[in-house]
């Protein structure tokens, strides 16, 4: 199996459970899976971060916000990995509860992962809401 096939059925596994978790009001799944060192950055649909600290205040407040998700699909459009850099870009296309009101939207979503110890990490995220 190739890097880039490794990398890929971690995005299919480990990142899409996270991913899944947090819309389920669980942000521990995704804040482990996001890198320990700096810099680390979040340019949210709803809300940006910069650094550790923020970046954790945001996944608390996004774990307490998400509740009853029902529908969470991560549609990969483009992926590649290059030595201990790689990234993703997609739509993520969710159904669930935000601030208790339900809710069914699709995100862009672009993600650039750094490896760290063997372990593919979450360096940066982009998301904004896609317009129909």
């Amino acid at each position: 199996m190739t890097d880039r096939d490794e990398f890929r059925a971690w995005v299919e596994s480990a990142l899409y459970d996270a991913e899944l978790a947090l819309h389920n009001g669980d942000p521990a799944p995704r804040r482990a899976l996001w890198s320990r060192n700096e810099p680390v950055s979040v340019l949210g649909a709803w809300r940006s971060a910069y650094g550790r600290q923020e970046i954790d205040e945001l996944f608390t407040a996004l774990g307490k916000s998400f509740s009853d998700c029902t529908s969470y699909a991560f549609e990969l459009q483009s992926y590649d990995v290059v030595g201990d850099m790689a990234y993703t870009a997609g739509l993520e296309h969710t159904t669930a509860s935000v601030g208790g009101e339900p809710r069914t939207y699709t995100l862009r979503a672009t993600q650039v992962y750094r490896r760290e110890g063997g372990q593919w990490r979450v360096a940066h995220r982009h998301g904004d809401t896609v317009s129909e």
